[in-house]
């Protein structure tokens, strides 16, 4: 069995892919990008894929979210796995001047408190991926570099920590999607159930959103987060994402949306796993 994740060796995601599919047999299959992983699940060339969905500092990954809505048809979260995140500081040698630092940019976010303290003066530059930075600085050991990525990171690619830690926020945590056509075993202790679902709002109903919201109240589920992004068509026009702890039948649930009129895009009904 081939899962694919967001790569190289020895990023978040790839901790996450191991945890869920210890088995030696299983094939983990690194990607560049995000689109790259679902894209090439879409294809039929791994079996599932697992992305970066939302983090507890920085919020929704978009182009996970925005992909699944706008581009992806039929595929669903079969399981989220949520990993407490440590964002470690490494270059080539504990010694040398920082004039540049990689990372991706939501781990640039999470540490930037920490960046502007101590290196004010160090260029800053995204990467698709932590551990594609780690790679990257190790592939140049000669220039003055320094990645923000996990500490097997630092392993994997003969690297020094030269400062652990630097998350602004202790509770940093981030949730990962499982994306396949069936719900897989995963060894895991299991924290909750969930569901996702992307709305669509009517243009002639005044107050839609707020007739939507009431219908999940009128079938007593749990809300634990609601978000617009745009739709990306018109300025002013928005899709809403809806995570609710729930575990029953949802399709009488979007049986009364759409009644409403309201355009119901089904993202996962899983189970909620935790690192």
């Amino acid at each position: 069995m081939k899962i694919g994740f967001l790569g190289p060796k020895a990023s978040f995601t790839y901790a996450v892919a191991q945890a869920a599919f210890p088995n030696v047999s299983d094939e983990l299959v690194a990607f560049d990008t995000i689109t790259e992983v679902i894209r090439n699940y879409e294809q039929g060339l791994v079996d599932f894929a697992i992305v970066p969905v939302e983090n507890s500092i920085e919020g929704s990954v978009h182009q996970t979210v925005d992909y699944l809505f706008l581009q992806a048809e039929n595929i669903c979260a079969q399981a989220e796995i949520v990993q407490p995140i440590k964002q470690q500081l490494m270059a080539t040698s504990a010694d040398k001047p920082i004039d540049k630092i990689f990372s991706h940019p939501q781990a640039i976010a999470q540490s930037l408190k920490y960046l502007q303290q101590h290196f004010p003066n160090a260029t800053i530059e995204s990467t698709d991926s932590t551990a594609y930075a780690a790679q990257f600085i190790a592939q140049n050991s000669a220039q003055n570099f320094a990645a923000i990525a996990p500490s097997a990171s630092a392993t994997e690619y003969g690297l020094t920590i030269i400062a652990r830690d630097i998350q602004e926020i202790d509770e940093n945590f981030t949730r990962f999607w499982l994306l396949g056509d069936v719900k897989p075993q995963i060894p895991l202790p299991i924290e909750t159930e969930k569901m996702t679902l992307a709305l669509t709002l009517p243009d002639n109903l005044p107050g839609a959103l707020y007739k939507a919201l009431k219908i999940f109240a009128d079938f007593g589920v749990d809300l634990t987060k609601i978000e617009s992004r745009p739709l990306k068509t018109f300025l002013g026009e928005y899709f809403f994402l809806i995570d609710a702890k729930y575990s029953g039948d949802y399709q009488y649930l979007v049986n009364a949306l759409e009644r409403l009129g309201v355009t119901v895009k089904n993202l996962g009904q899983y189970r909620v796993y935790k690192m």
